[in-house]
């Protein structure tokens, strides 16, 4: 039973995993994000830069 409860407590301690798995979640999600703003304003930046570019 002392085996069981000492990597219990070994695993419990051990979170520098966790943390790596939430920011990689984290990015992924900006990311999707990003792509999706990109694919719906793509279109309308392009148009804008392109009324600036002629401006010029």
């Amino acid at each position: 039973m002392a085996v069981v409860n000492a990597l219990i407590a070994r695993f419990s301690q051990d979170e520098e995993g966790q943390g790596l798995a939430e920011y990689a979640l984290i990015l992924a999600l900006i990311a999707i994000v990003a792509i999706v703003a990109l694919i719906f304003l793509g279109s309308q930046v392009s148009s804008i830069l392109n009324t600036v570019a002629t401006s010029v």
